[in-house]
């Protein structure tokens, strides 16, 4: 990853030198290899840069060929070669070889439009000098986290908080209500951050601020609606899956440094690195954490799948002890509460692929909520015969672990949890909401006057219900899941803490 800042200042207030450097400073270990910043009487663009591309010649900002367009990027563009090639055929001309001079000639060429052409990730700002507006744009699902602080005639922005707050003028103040919604979902919807006053870009969003005001608009939103239902055979969907994630390991690869990937053992992860090994690169570099705890180690998975795919792998050891040593970096890094402590192994295995001298790794993080699309599955069943005494043995399938004891009121509790909410099948939520009505009841740590200002579900339930696609409800149980999935935990939570 790559980091970026920046202040625009319309106040008549050259934006501060010293303030971008102290920006850049506490985010310096999103890019370690080179520094760069562009100022002008209105505009400050910082950028610390991880090289993965043209390592030599690729420092920014970047600027086009009058350098009245100047950019600060985070991310990268798998297409940009493609789009390259387009772009010199139009007369553009290029002094890098990186991704990032494509994005500004293709800005310069087709304004926000540019974003609909864009196979990546990333979170970029664009100042053009001439009209004295900045653009700033986060991929579609939020992988590439993008901050800001707009006060009138200012905007502050960068890909961490902490490095907003290196301006002193700007409060620290902790939001309530993002709060409360942690608490709940695990992470902040919509545009809040844990903290009042500074806004995270939406996925899918970009925003233009001028001397007219800052406007944001969306410009991609995930949807399972307006397609035909199609009975094909279940090779073609297997043939067309292996095709898709092909070409996606493929494009991933193309970098100017080592490329390795992480070994988990499960699904995902093993998937993709027989894709890579199998068709790319004989020598891959695999990566893998264990668990001294039992009941968490996947040690035995890996190790099948390492000797399977022949690779050259590396794997951290991890305590109890080091997960509660790493935790408070990790926080640092996450810049957000954690109700879990999952994120501290990942901390400890990226080290790990850094003490290697690998920047880039693939991975499979990304699929995720299984179990919680086949517990909306079982609750619509029973739903139809909420007194059967059949149905919810099927939770003993899905969950053998939890329910293997012989223990009738264990049984009987879980049961009850899985039935809280059983008949209303039409509410937007119905997938998740006993697992937000579960996680709220940690509020009960919260100080009392917190407790009572956040207690209520019906704000944070209001909130979600507004920010659906207007034919939400049209769509079948399964999609509706899978989109608050992955609009909220996928995007808000897995992908930006890790971002």
């Amino acid at each position: 990853m790559c980091g970026i800042a920046g202040i625009i200042d319309f106040s008549d207030r050259r934006p501060d030198e010293g303030l971008l450097r102290r920006m850049l400073g506490l985010i310096r270990h999103r890019g370690p290899d080179a520094f760069g910043i562009y100022l002008d009487n209105t505009a400050g663009l910082a950028s610390t840069r991880l090289s993965i591309l043209d390592l030599a010649g690729g420092d920014q900002p970047i600027h086009n060929e009058d350098e009245s367009l100047w950019i600060a990027y985070n991310g990268e563009i798998f297409n940009y070669i493609e789009l390259r090639e387009d772009l010199e055929k139009r007369g553009h001309t290029f002094y890098t070889h990186t991704d990032t001079e494509v994005l500004v000639h293709l800005f310069e060429e087709k304004g926000p439009e540019m974003l609909q052409g864009l196979n990546g990730q990333f979170g970029l700002a664009i100042w053009d000098r001439r009209t004295e507006t900045a653009f700033l744009a986060r991929d579609r699902m939020g992988i590439r986290p993008l901050f800001y602080k707009h006060d009138g005639r200012r905007l502050v922005f960068a890909s961490e908080i902490k490095a907003i707050f290196a301006d002193h003028r700007i409060t620290r103040k902790l939001d309530s209500q993002t709060l409360s919604d942690i608490f709940t979902c695990w992470s902040p919807i919509n545009d809040l951050t844990p903290f009042d006053g500074v806004n995270q870009l939406i996925p899918g969003h970009y925003a233009i601020f001028n001397k007219k005001g800052l406007k944001t608009k969306q410009y991609w939103q995930l949807s399972f609606g307006g397609g035909e239902k199609v009975n094909r055979p279940l090779e073609d969907w297997k043939d067309e899956l292996k095709g898709l994630l092909h070409d996606a390991c493929k494009i991933r690869l193309r970098a100017d440094v080592p490329v390795g990937a992480y070994l988990s053992g499960g699904l995902d992860s093993t998937c993709i690195t027989s894709l890579v090994k199998n068709y790319f690169n004989n020598t891959l570099k695999t990566f893998s954490v264990s668990f001294a705890d039992s009941r968490f180690d996947e040690t035995p998975f890996q190790n099948r799948a390492v000797e399977s795919l022949n690779t050259e792998h590396k794997m951290i050891r991890c305590t109890d002890k080091d997960i509660g040593e790493a935790f408070p970096d990790v926080i640092w890094h996450t810049e957000t509460p954690l109700l879990r402590t999952a994120p501290a192994p990942m901390f400890q295995l990226s080290k790990l692929v850094r003490d290697h001298n690998f920047k880039v790794v693939l991975t499979g993080e990304g699929s995720a909520g299984y179990d919680i699309f086949k517990e909306d599955h079982i609750r619509r069943f029973w739903a139809r015969q909420p007194d059967s005494k059949m149905r919810p043995k099927l939770f003993q399938k899905l969950y053998p672990d939890i329910f293997r004891q012989e223990d009738s009121r264990a049984r009987s509790f879980l049961e009850g949890f899985f039935k809280k909410g059983l008949s209303l099948t039409n509410s937007p939520g119905y997938s998740h909401m006993i697992r937000w009505d579960n996680t709220a009841l940690l509020k009960g740590f919260f100080a009392a006057d917190l407790q009572q200002e956040t207690a209520r579900l019906e704000p944070f339930f209001n909130r979600f219900v507004t920010s659906l696609p207007p034919d939400f409800m049209s769509w079948d149980p399964l999609s509706r899941a899978q989109y608050t999935e992955s609009t909220i935990f996928l995007s808000h939570y897995l992908l930006c803490s890790q971002g």
